[in-house]
Parts: C-alpha cells; structure tokens; sequence
C-alpha cells in the first residue's frame, strides 16, 4: 500500500468524508523522484461541524498519526465546501512551478 492510499483509507475510516482529495505534492520539492513525502489534503466532512480550524487539523493529524512528512490541510464542513467549492492553489516551492 503507498504513503497515499494509507492516507486515504485512514482518513475514510476515521472521517466518513464526503469529499477526499489525497494530492502527492512532492514532486514540488527537493525529493528524489516518485518520493512520497509531500501531500495536499482535501477534506470535507461533517464531523468538523463545530470545531476550530486547528482542532480539524489536530484531528486529521492524529487520525495519520505520522504517517507523512509534510501535510497541507484544508478541511470543511460540506456547508463550508457549498460556498467556498475548491480548496486554493499550492504555492511553487523552491522555484518549481505550481500545478495544483
């Protein structure tokens, strides 16, 4: 099972998301090639309902438990997700480009 996929089936498992974007960013950063150690989370889920960003992202963190090196949350509820629709783009990091 990859870095990516345990990610997915964690967060699935813990958070019976509606929306769940996994993205492997680390083709963005100094890593060797097909490295796993950079992802982008997308996350909606109903059981944030209530709770302060950091306490989102707490429990994300908690549900990985380490599992990843670098991780870029973005969570919401799916009233949040109606209004906002897209999560934002991910800054180019050391002067590569941005493709997500």
């Amino acid at each position: 099972m990859t870095i990516q996929q345990l990610i997915e089936a964690k967060l699935t498992a813990a958070l019976s998301p509606t929306v769940l974007e996994v993205i492997n960013e680390s083709h963005m950063h100094r890593v060797e090639p097909g490295s796993e150690s950079h992802f982008k989370v997308v996350i909606v889920s109903e059981q944030f309902a209530g709770q302060r960003l950091l306490a989102r992202h707490r429990q994300v963190n908690a549900v990985l438990a380490g599992a990843v090196h670098a991780l870029a949350l973005h969570t919401y509820t799916e009233s949040e997700w109606q209004d906002k629709g897209h999560a934002p783009r991910t800054p180019s990091c050391v002067g590569k480009p941005s493709l997500s």
